[in-house]
């Protein structure tokens, strides 16, 4: 088959080859499954550069998550047959930039009917990062006002849809005035382009100075630090992740003055410590994908031979909404 491996570590678009390598086989509890379609995400850049918390043998196919169609079963399996169309996490070395994938029951649930292939691929890892931190982590609640960091991008984009849905009021934070047009189509109530405003200011503007009750943060580093200067009275932060590079301090005697709340969220632990709550949440977003209520933004499907010079566009924070290998597309 061919799949994209990663022999050296490195820039994307440098260490990246499209190769012919043998087909994956099914270990127990795995399924071998025919990719249809497998979104760029930003572990995939670091697992390229060497920067990412798992580091897979080399070399390795990248692509976390995508969806496929069922091809071969490996012993111990249960609940899937040849033929399924299903969404979920790759197993390493092996993953969804390629013709085929590996994947493990624990993590591979069926794909919504109601999603083409390339936009439920993409609902796995940033979809369930912003149901288990909005509603598990945050416990946001109707009313309450809601702000996303980076939300023209792939988990920023999934936290406003959700946000939207538990009847938050949204305000998304974004970089220039193609990423504000994003976020006002993915249903923010108030866009703010920072490089133009100061969320803080516009934030306790429209807030009468109250501040946000969540603030979903992807970014980390000074976007963390100006956050805690407009967050509510007895209001939660999410770390969700460090995609600005630099990892911040927690200033703990603010957070005291304040009273608010800095919420941690490792989404894959959930995987090990609460398999039946990822099964609820997957539950959950097929019925919000079944209603409408969320619909992954697919900004970009490419065929197989473009993939790394978009994870490359992705790592260098040029992509709104999600990049994706798309197998349809150049057939």
């Amino acid at each position: 088959m061919r799949a994209w491996q990663v022999a050296g570590l490195g820039e994307p678009a440098d260490v990246m080859t499209l190769v012919e390598i043998a087909d994956p086989e099914p270990g127990p509890r795995q399924l071998v499954v025919r990719v249809l379609a497998s979104p760029a995400n930003f572990p995939d850049a670091l697992m390229c550069r060497g920067l990412y918390q798992v580091r897979p043998d080399l070399p390795f196919t990248p692509g976390v998550e995508l969806c496929g169609e069922v091809l071969a079963l490996g012993p111990d399996v249960d609940g899937f047959a040849v033929g399924d169309r299903v969404v979920g996490g790759s197993v390493m070395p092996a993953g969804g930039f390629g013709e085929l994938a590996l994947m493990d029951v624990a993590t591979t649930f069926p794909a919504p009917g109601s999603l083409d292939d390339a936009q439920a691929s993409s609902l796995y890892i940033g979809y369930q990062t912003g149901w288990f931190g909005l509603h598990r982590r945050a416990g946001l609640k109707a009313g309450e006002t809601l702000l996303v960091h980076a939300a023209a991008g792939g988990v920023g984009s999934a936290a406003i849809q959700l946000g939207k849905a538990a009847g938050a009021r949204v305000i998304g934070v974004v970089g220039g005035p193609e990423k504000a047009d994003v976020a006002k189509r993915l249903g923010a109530d108030l866009v703010v382009d920072r490089h133009t405003e100061d969320f803080v200011q516009v934030v306790k503007a429209e807030t009468d100075g109250r501040g946000a009750d969540v603030v979903y943060d992807p970014v980390g580093g000074e976007t963390y630090q100006r956050s805690t200067k407009c967050i509510a009275f007895e209001g939660r932060i999410l770390v969700i992740g460090f995609a600005g590079g630099d990892i911040q301090s927690a200033a703990l005697n603010h957070a005291l003055i304040k009273n608010y709340s800095i919420v941690g969220l490792h989404w894959g632990l959930y995987n090990l410590y609460d398999p039946p709550a990822v099964q609820e949440c997957h539950r959950a977003l097929t019925e919000l994908a079944d209603q409408g209520l969320i619909d992954p933004l697919v900004s970009e499907r490419l065929p197989l031979a473009e993939v790394a010079a978009g994870v490359q566009r992705l790592a260098d924070g040029e992509t709104v909404g999600r990049v994706v290998y798309d197998a349809a597309v150049g057939r």
